[in-house]
């Protein structure tokens, strides 16, 4: 049987207006329904996600700049709090951690033992998710659990998470979501959806989850004025995309140009550091292994994170299969942008462009693509 993600309607055509003034008792009203809420805040001068207990936990006032390579914090001229883009951390790193255990073992005088290892950890509320995370998701979603092949840890933390998005009112050098059709705006796979004003937010519902949060808080029905201005600020990030990727015939471009002499000019570049894959939203390459304890007693096997870009990775039959950065880069890109299309029926690539920003020569797959487009094989 076919295991499908917890539904999420689509928004009510009412928007609310939530005063900055009663942002804490929202917080307040999230933890204590038994969520643990995780959100923009700053720490080693980036903003990743992390918990979010009070207001003053968030980046107000903060944003980031960013391009091919460069990530900088810099204050902004006015105390926004949501007035930046994204960072290097996703929301997959809660439905599918770094590492984590997937079974045990203990020996015992009948033998080995096989037993699940419980997860201990609460639902999630995921408070500023961004357009292109809540694409990222939905990808993730095909991967884990929309699919014949089930991932009970991300099917568990996933269904009973609460995302709260927030729209984008700015867009980094970076970004390419229009490209996507993956924002800058909310449209879907929200419970509750921010717009931020200098004084309050307007709130869009996406679920009765959401609905039943914001049941206990003092919203109002936005006035017309309001409804205006969130939309006048969505539209500045909308302004301020300059980046594109051209999809069109994407998947046969590529894989029609597996010699293309890019490949070569890329990977002299390429540091095959893997951040990239680090960073994306999407990327599920993972490893496992076998951790015992010191008696030999008890024995965990632990899925982490691990990537294409590593040169083991591809071990199989006692060789490397993909030996070069060359062939490791093309692997990375034509399986985004063009083999997870058959394998899943929609793009790997949700625009966010984090993978620009993290690299640390400034390797463009936008670019990529539109030098072979250029010049095909």
């Amino acid at each position: 049987m076919k295991a499908v993600a917890r539904p999420r309607n689509s928004p009510q055509s009412e928007t609310l207006l939530l005063a900055k003034q009663d942002f804490q008792a929202f917080l307040d009203q999230l933890w204590q329904g038994g969520y643990r809420v995780v959100g923009p805040t700053i720490a080693q001068q980036a903003i990743v996600y992390d918990e979010i207990r009070r207001v003053e936990d968030l980046p107000r006032g903060w944003t980031d700049e960013q391009s091919g390579g460069q990530y900088r914090l810099t204050r902004r001229d006015d105390e926004a709090w949501f007035g930046f883009v994204v960072g290097p951390h996703s929301p997959k790193r809660y439905f599918f951690p770094p590492q984590v255990a997937v079974t045990q073992a203990d020996r015992t005088s009948n033998g080995w033992q096989f037993s699940e290892v419980p997860d201990q950890e609460p639902p999630y509320a995921l408070l500023g998710v961004r357009a292109c995370e809540l694409a990222a998701i939905a990808v993730q979603d095909r991967t884990f659990i929309n699919e014949q092949y089930v991932d009970p840890i991300y099917r568990r933390r996933r269904e009973r998470a609460l995302i709260v998005a927030v729209n984008c009112t700015q867009a980094a050098s970076t970004c390419f979501c229009t490209s996507m059709n993956t924002g800058p705006r909310c449209t879907q796979g929200f419970d509750l959806a921010l717009t931020e004003l200098p004084d309050s937010f307007t709130v869009e519902v996406g679920s009765e989850r959401g609905a039943d949060v914001l049941s206990s808080l003092p919203v109002t029905r936005a006035a017309p004025g309001s409804l205006l201005a969130a939309e006048a600020a969505r539209q500045q990030a909308v302004d301020q995309i300059t980046k594109g990727l051209d999809t069109k015939d994407i998947r046969d471009l590529l894989l029609s140009n597996l010699e293309h002499p890019r490949w070569d000019e890329v990977a002299t570049r390429c540091l095959s550091c893997t951040n990239c894959t680090m960073v994306c939203p999407t990327c599920f390459c993972s490893s496992v292994k076998e951790v015992s304890d010191l008696t030999g007693d008890h024995v965990q096997r632990e899925r982490e994170w691990d990537t294409c870009f590593n040169w083991d990775f591809s071990y199989m039959n006692g060789g490397i299969v993909r030996n070069q950065i060359r062939s490791r880069y093309r692997q990375w890109l034509t399986h985004k942008l063009a083999s997870w299309i058959d394998q899943f029926g929609v793009s790997g690539c949700v625009g966010c462009g984090r993978c620009i920003t993290w690299c640390p020569v400034a390797i463009d797959l936008t670019e990529e693509v539109a030098a072979i487009r250029e010049n095909p094989a």
